[in-house]
């Protein structure tokens, strides 16, 4: 039994079908990129983030009460 043979051929369509893209779709990929480039390449200006304590024991202390 022969194979099946495909009568399609992979050529790009000839109607004139365009994908385009809106300019979000380009820029906001190379800005996410840029940022973290930007970041690996200074990590020695980053600084530890300091919080208030009272706010790590408000949560601990709502994760002792729901599972209690």
């Amino acid at each position: 039994m022969p194979a099946p043979t495909h009568t399609r051929s992979h050529r790009p369509a000839a109607d004139g079908v365009e994908i385009r893209l809106p300019w979000w779709a380009v820029a906001l990929p190379a800005v996410a990129f840029a940022a973290l480039l930007l970041m690996i390449l200074s990590p020695g200006q980053a600084q530890a983030a300091t919080t208030d304590p009272a706010l790590g024991q408000l949560i601990e202390r709502t994760f002792q009460l729901l599972f209690r």
